[in-house]
């Protein structure tokens, strides 16, 4: 007999294991790309395939310190930086809008000469479109009876998502100006990023920078993030430059710490590969969120679904819901009117008529 009971709770448990995994595979909706908590591009220098979401304004900055000297030209600086960057999602999940701004001060020392230097070292104005999301229509559901199935690498997770930039950049005739560099020039970039199984993210910049200057340069950023906790994560990054005026490789390490959903900090050091310049800086900074005129996205079967708007439909004709609504509404506004008529008048006779029906009732 007690063993006929365990077989059937046996049973049942595996029915309603059964039951949920067919509804959450059935279930094809979830919604747009943005998360419940920041996701940033500091302290690396790649930019991520995702934007911030529609009407979301975020802000990532930090201050640094650089020391750098030069072998062969003999000379040393080091001094202070601030870094600004402010994106915007605009009109689509998809799209986003990028402002870059780097101001640096430092003291130049050479043989010759020794003076104080400041000025913008770099300003760019860009947009970001996201062009393919492969979890854009959900991501994989777990496997109810098999921990092997849901643990085993996922080929799929090798296809990224993608991403593609272009922007301006202004250059300003300052001690950090190269001669001849053209005031205004293009920059465009492709973006991948991948997902991999448990909390590890790689993200593929390929720069191509100032083309049309006599700073012209070609590039690579790549970035490898690992989620520690919900609230530390750490990345590695290997940065790639190849140009006429100026090659490198730069290699960073850095962390990230969630103090709010909306608000991150973060800390990083970075070295170079040469000795002309060689270079070493390091910097601190945060990140925050302001996301209060976001609104979710709902996507189903990997497409939006559009906001279903109050009113009249586009060929004059209410739906039935509208009919019932603007019905219910007429109802309120006559029973007000009715009552505004008479109100004491009302009142007063519906007591007296009341009155009257107990005083018959009571009499024999």
């Amino acid at each position: 007999m007690l063993h006929l009971v365990f077989s059937n709770t046996i049973k049942m448990k595996l029915l309603r294991l059964v039951l949920l995994g067919s509804i959450l595979c059935a279930s094809t909706s979830t919604y747009s790309q943005f998360t419940d908590q920041i996701n940033s591009n500091r302290p690396g220098k790649s930019a991520g395939a995702f934007a911030v979401g529609k009407k979301v304004f975020q802000i990532e900055s930090g201050l640094y310190y650089i020391n750098e000297s030069h072998d062969v030209l003999d000379y040393k600086a080091n001094g202070l930086g601030l870094e600004f960057t402010g994106r915007y999602g605009l009109l689509k999940e998809q799209l986003e809008l990028t402002l870059d701004v780097q101001f640096q001060m430092d003291k130049y020392k050479s043989d010759i000469l020794e003076t104080n230097r400041s000025g913008l070292r770099n300003t760019t104005l860009g947009a970001k479109y996201l062009f393919y999301d492969p979890y854009k229509k959900g991501e994989e559901k777990p496997n109810i009876y098999s921990w092997k199935a849901n643990h085993k690498f996922k080929w799929k997770s090798l296809i990224p998502a993608i991403s593609g930039y272009a922007g301006v950049n202004y250059t300003m005739d300052n001690d950090y100006s190269i001669p001849d560099e053209a005031t205004i020039s293009p920059k465009i970039m492709l973006i991948t990023q991948n997902h991999f199984k448990g909390k590890w993210v790689f993200v593929t910049n390929l720069i191509a920078d100032k083309i049309t200057s006599e700073a012209k340069n070609f590039g690579y950023v790549l970035t490898i993030t690992y989620g520690v906790n919900e609230k530390w994560s750490a990345f590695f990054e290997n940065k790639g430059v190849k140009g006429d005026y100026y090659s490198d490789g730069i290699f960073t390490l850095g962390a990230t710490h969630l103090l709010m959903d909306n608000l991150q900090v973060d800390a990083s050091i970075s070295k170079n590969i040469k000795t002309t310049p060689d270079l070493i800086y390091g910097g601190i900074g945060f990140s925050w969120r302001f996301d209060k005129k976001h609104k979710d996205i709902e996507i189903k079967d990997g497409k939006e679904v559009k906001e279903k708007k109050e009113g009249k439909s586009k060929n004059g004709v209410l739906s039935d819901e509208e009919l019932q609504k603007a019905s219910e509404k007429a109802e309120k506004k006559k029973r007000r009117n009715k009552g505004e008529d008479l109100p004491e008048k009302s009142t007063q006779e519906q007591e007296e008529q009341k009155s009257k029906r107990l005083e018959d009732e009571i009499e024999p």
